[in-house]
């Protein structure tokens, strides 16, 4: 007892002091009532602990709210890197952003955003305006003003996967160099071959800085990538409720890239909906604590929805009626192989949805199949879209569509969303595709020189097949004529060996990835195994079982 008595007694030479050994009263050393070298213990009794905190100290009260947006800009520079919070058009920061676009004097910057906001909306003011001379981002998709800048050569773009982004802002935030990541092994991103920047007049003139080739190591059978950390001078951020410290509280899918960047840089300016008295926000509740937070405005900028997208009643909101026979036909092909695609959903399963046809397949699932959908912009438990009564602009899916939340959903930032993601813990993961090869591989997401529409969060979906079975659903040809599925892909690559079912409208096909071999599953009503062979652009081998497609 008595050594452990001064074991407590070592870490506090304050005296008197009522220490937790057993309850005893214990006199450092050093003490007045006792000698310097002894340790006096009494018999228990009743205490009022003192603790190394006063308790007449007064709640710290400096107040970080500036009045004024455009002081509270003051000090971004030329050549600054800049965070800017939001996904789409959902909690962006357009009240700060709308003060810097006014500052001519301050160009050269490196942005750093999920995406590049939508026209003149988001960083679109600040793209517009000339001040922006590399953007790092995930997703360029609609934003054809930024796309054009970029292919011809007038802009810098570090394309990067998005779980990629967010965990690299949140390295810096954590004080961590680099980290290790198998999204992107084996594809464009780790080999360097996406140009950071064209000569001027794009491609035909050549690459004026090239794209940066990543280290990669082997572990445990699996290729993984360093990815260097990001380092943010300032970050502009949006949040729905901050107290006078800068505690923050994030409402639905505003939290997004926010929490992260806010950590990240050495001056972190939120806009905010609504200003609270110290106090007023429950500990519980804060998604960000104020130590990462220097300055608060009045957020008067108005919320956008980039789409406005309403439930309409019907099965699916694609009116045929009014469609060419061509278009019509071309809808119901969409939606005979969203159906074929739901019968991979078991009930209970936790899936994820990539844009476009995949969001189909959720009507289509049968009955009593009840399923957990997962949105990379943070949410886990989407529902179906709002009537116009339930509209949220702070509630969108990956696609920047307004939807409703499910009982028991819940919501978070995207570098949680990606965690879920990488670590495995989805079941499925349903994507479309420009190319699948016949041993898995599957680009999906730019066309060198022509088109780039972003990574997004695709390279990371389709980087652990192992845990989450990576299935594509799209055309079985281009429009051109010309096939999808091929030996070897020509575009670069979102995943190696990733995918294990390709479903078309003209069949199904399950991938061998470790094999690197294909074998035809099932056909669809009326089409031939030679019409299959003609527009497929490889070898494959037919079940002995070969199915029907229904």
């Amino acid at each position: 007892m008595f050594k452990a008595s001064r074991r407590v007694i070592a870490r506090s030479r304050i005296s008197p002091r009522v220490g937790p050994v057993l309850g005893y009263r214990v006199l450092a050393v050093g003490a007045t009532h006792a000698s310097s070298t002894s340790t006096v213990l009494s018999k228990p009794h009743a205490q009022v602990r003192c603790y190394s905190t006063p308790v007449d100290i007064p709640v710290p009260s400096k107040t970080k709210v500036w009045d004024s947006v455009d002081e509270a800009i003051k000090d971004v520079k030329s050549g600054d890197t800049l965070l800017s919070g939001g996904f789409g058009l959902c909690g962006t920061p357009d009240t700060l952003i709308g003060a810097l676009a006014k500052r001519s004097d301050v160009t050269n910057l490196t942005a750093v955003s999920n995406n590049a906001g939508a026209g003149e909306s988001g960083l679109g003011k600040l793209l517009y305006s000339g001040q922006i001379d590399k953007m790092m981002a995930s997703y360029i998709g609609g934003n054809k003003h930024f796309e054009s800048l970029y292919l011809d050569g007038k802009i810098s773009l570090e394309l990067i996967p998005q779980g990629t982004l967010v965990a690299r802002i949140r390295a810096h935030a954590g004080g961590m160099p680099f980290f290790y990541t198998p999204t992107g092994a084996h594809t464009a991103v780790e080999k360097g071959e996406i140009p950071v920047r064209y000569n001027p007049g794009g491609l035909k003139a050549g690459v004026a800085i090239p794209g940066n080739k990543k280290e990669a190591i082997e572990h445990n059978g699996r290729r993984y990538i360093r990815e260097p950390a990001i380092v943010g001078d300032v970050a502009l951020i949006r949040a729905w409720k901050v107290d006078e410290v800068g505690n923050c509280v994030f409402r639905y899918t505003a939290n997004n890239f926010s929490g992260p960047m806010a950590r990240n840089a050495k001056l972190t300016i939120v806009e905010a909906e609504n200003i609270v008295p110290v106090g007023s926000i429950s500990p519980n509740a804060i998604h960000l604590p104020g130590i990462y937070v220097d300055r608060i405005v009045k957020a008067t900028a108005p919320k956008k929805i980039e789409f406005e997208t309403l439930a309409t009643g019907a099965k699916s909101d694609e009116d045929t009626s009014k469609l060419s026979p061509e278009k019509k036909a071309a809808v119901e092909q969409r939606h005979r192989i969203a159906r074929r695609a739901a019968k991979e959903i078991k009930d209970g399963f936790y899936v994820n949805l990539g844009i476009g046809m995949p969001t189909l397949v959720p009507e289509y699932l049968a009955p009593g199949v009840r399923v957990w959908l997962q949105s990379e912009n943070g949410i886990l438990g989407m529902g179906p879209y709002p009537t116009k009564d339930k509209l949220d602009a702070d509630i969108i899916n990956a696609g920047k569509e307004t939807v409703t939340l499910l009982p028991g959903a819940s919501c978070f930032d995207s570098a949680e969303s990606f965690d879920m993601i990488r670590g495995g813990h989805i079941d499925v993961a349903i994507l479309g595709a420009m190319q699948v090869s016949q041993a898995g591989d599957i680009a999906n997401f730019m066309i060198p020189g022509k088109m780039v529409k972003g990574i997004g969060g695709a390279m990371d979906l389709v980087s652990n097949p192992d845990k989450t079975k990576v299935l594509v659903v799209m055309e079985h040809c281009a429009k051109d004529g010309s096939p999808k599925i091929l030996s070897e892909c020509n575009l670069p690559l979102t995943g190696a060996r990733a995918v294990s079912q390709i479903i078309t409208e003209l069949a199904v096909f399950n991938v061998d990835r470790h094999a690197g071999k294909l074998e035809l599953a099932e056909l669809a009503p009326g089409v031939t195994l030679d019409e299959v062979k003609a527009k497929t652009g490889c070898e494959f081998s037919v079940a002995s079982n070969l199915g029907k497609m229904e």
